[in-house]
């Protein structure tokens, strides 16, 4: 199946999950609306603007590290003036020893996640995400505007896409000879009893994985931001324990591993390079 090849990292990211209000918290992985809402800031598309055709497209999720949780606590409306503090829900200011909030925000530090995009029926759409990807119109960001990308962040446009994602060099050092072997969550919105694996590679119960482990309510309908809305949507995951010298190890070591795949597997002509 064609689609996107996406790798995320960077010092921070925040997928939100369940965030109300003072409190921000995250997914451990990329949601469907962070990363379809990446693809529409990619493309200039407003917040009122319709992502039905976005929507249609699959997501798969490889973690290459899953990060350390971080939590971050901001104040709002501290040292202010009376009529520039918090507003309440009743349309009045806050007064007193009230004026000041506290708000928890969390992150992973440190994580990286290759993405796969994918759709069998919307070549032009993919075409044109990818062409967005390489120059786009809004920055781009993983959750949340304080957490920009570090590194190759869209990888290329592939035809065989969930081969590739099972293939290309996992953001991390490889385990210490003597130690237990290590594995890899791979996380999507389709069954994955089918997950193409490389060779060397143990995948866990297939059948497990044709049937949803639980649901998650990251299916966007719209981002508009006076009703943002969302659908639940299965969640299916599948454990791998990757041959050992697919681990392509951290900073300069993982570039050259992903260079020498790219090279190996993708067309890096010069109209075509990620």
């Amino acid at each position: 199946m064609p689609g996107l090849l996406l790798h995320c990292a960077g010092p921070l990211q925040s997928w939100g999950q369940h965030s109300h209000f003072n409190q921000r918290d995250t997914a451990p992985f990329p949601t469907r609306s962070g990363i379809l809402g990446l693809l529409a800031a990619a493309l200039g598309r407003s917040r009122d603007e319709p992502v039905d055709d976005l929507a249609r497209l699959g997501v798969t999720v490889r973690v290459d590290r899953p990060g350390v949780l971080l939590r971050d606590l901001h104040t709002v409306g501290g040292g202010l003036a009376a009529a520039a503090t918090v507003t309440t829900a009743q349309g009045k200011k806050r007064s007193g020893d009230t004026t000041t909030l506290l708000s928890h925000r969390y992150y992973l530090a440190d994580a990286a996640f290759t993405v796969a995009v994918t759709s069998a029926s919307q070549a032009t759409l993919l075409l044109e995400c990818a062409h967005a990807l390489r120059a786009p119109r809004w920055p781009l960001f993983l959750g949340r505007r304080a957490c920009p990308p570090t590194g190759p962040l869209f990888l290329g446009l592939v035809d065989d896409t969930l081969h590739h994602l099972m293939g290309l060099p996992i953001a991390a050092k490889a385990p210490r000879a003597g130690t237990a072997a290590r594995t890899v969550d791979v996380l999507s919105d389709r069954p994955l009893d089918r997950l193409p694996l490389p060779d060397g590679a143990h995948g866990s119960d297939p059948a497990e994985a044709a049937h949803p482990a639980t649901s998650l309510n990251d299916q966007p309908v719209t981002y508009h931001p006076n009703r943002r809305t969302y659908r639940a949507r299965p969640l299916y995951r599948r454990t791998v324990t990757p041959p050992s010298q697919q681990w392509g190890g951290l900073g300069t070591d993982y570039l050259q591993a992903l260079g020498d795949y790219a090279r190996r597997h993708f067309d890096t002509r010069e109209g075509n390079r990620p």
